[in-house]
């Protein structure tokens, strides 16, 4: 029998993300708080100059409203929901630095790294309160063992959260892409909520949802892109769920493309320096590199979620 209240939060948080699209669009266009496009990036995109960022704002209130409908009931929610709130914060405080202030910096890697550490720890401790959340990490296609590496827990957490983090924010440069490969995590995770009887299941519902709202919008040709507001906030949001069922091992599954995505820029970074100037891809992150091949933005953005369809499929059969 399916649980319906942990399904209606999806309908709700959709309604509301699409109810601000014609209220926030506006605002802010009229803010000027318009995307920035590189000279030298993919020339396709400076058509998209202009285009309102920040945007993220409009699925943050949407997922804000409807979590604290069921916090209360669902209180494991909490932890997901600050991290995802946090990590939205300062992608607003750096979209804010580079849009408005108009600093190409946004907020230096120091404060970003500060920031960033004192959320992780916060959330960290979080999870202590939460009992039926053991430290163990379940173990993909072992039929539920659990590997638990004592010490090197918060390490790895550290590690696991920055990664995934990032991994969204790189995936994020594509019209509608980093919304649509989320969406389908979030439809992941919420089924593992579901079958792993954590409740959590009505913030993930809730995130998708939300997303679905944001692509009536920022599906090609995009009216407005989320920002590090938004992108920053889906890396939280990830990798948040994955700790409370125990799964961030899981994200190196139906998490590929966000980690082909940080690996790509990696790559390029490294082999740029060592070879005083080559390059592997034509440009990183690997999206643009596909485009600069010949891909249309939708053909990039089918491929890439239809992939991460697959990869999730894989992530049941894992699990």
């Amino acid at each position: 029998m399916v649980d319906i209240s942990a399904i209606l939060p999806a309908f709700i948080a959709f309604a509301i993300t699409w109810a601000l699209g014609p209220i926030v669009i506006p605002f802010l266009t009229r803010l000027k708080f318009g995307q920035t496009e590189r000279e030298l990036g993919v020339k396709s995109h400076l058509k998209k100059a202009g285009t309102p960022t920040m945007g993220g704002v409009m699925f943050l209130i949407a997922i804000a409203v409807t979590a604290l409908i069921y916090i209360r009931k669902y209180p494991l929610i909490g932890p997901v929901f600050f991290l995802t709130m946090s990590y939205g914060l300062i992608g607003f405080l750096d979209d804010y630095l580079k849009v408005v202030k108009r600093n190409s910096d946004g907020l230096l890697p120091w404060q970003k790294l500060l920031l960033e550490t004192v959320v992780i720890i916060i959330f960290a401790f979080s999870l202590r309160f939460f009992p039926e959340v053991p430290v163990g990490l379940r173990i993909p296609f072992t039929g539920g063992k659990e590997l638990n590496i004592g010490i090197l827990t918060y390490p790895l957490m550290y590690c696991a959260i920055a990664g995934t983090v990032n991994g969204v924010n790189f995936t994020d440069g594509v019209d509608g892409l980093a919304s649509s490969v989320t969406a389908v995590v979030a439809v992941f995770f919420t089924i593992c909520a579901l079958l792993l009887h954590v409740n959590v299941a009505p913030f993930g519902a809730c995130v998708t949802g939300a997303l679905l709202g944001f692509l009536v919008y920022n599906a090609h040709p995009a009216k407005i892109f989320m920002g590090d507001t938004g992108s920053l906030a889906l890396g939280g949001f990830v990798i948040g769920m994955a700790y409370t069922m125990q799964m961030p091992l899981y994200i190196l599954i139906v998490g590929w493309i966000y980690l082909i995505e940080v690996l790509s820029v990696i790559l390029q970074v490294g082999y740029f320096k060592l070879t005083h100037g080559k390059r592997i891809f034509k440009m990183a992150p690997i999206h643009h590199h596909f485009e600069l091949s010949g891909w249309s933005e939708t053909r990039v953005v089918a491929n890439f979620t239809i992939v991460t369809v697959l990869l999730c499929l894989l992530g049941f059969i894992a699990l």
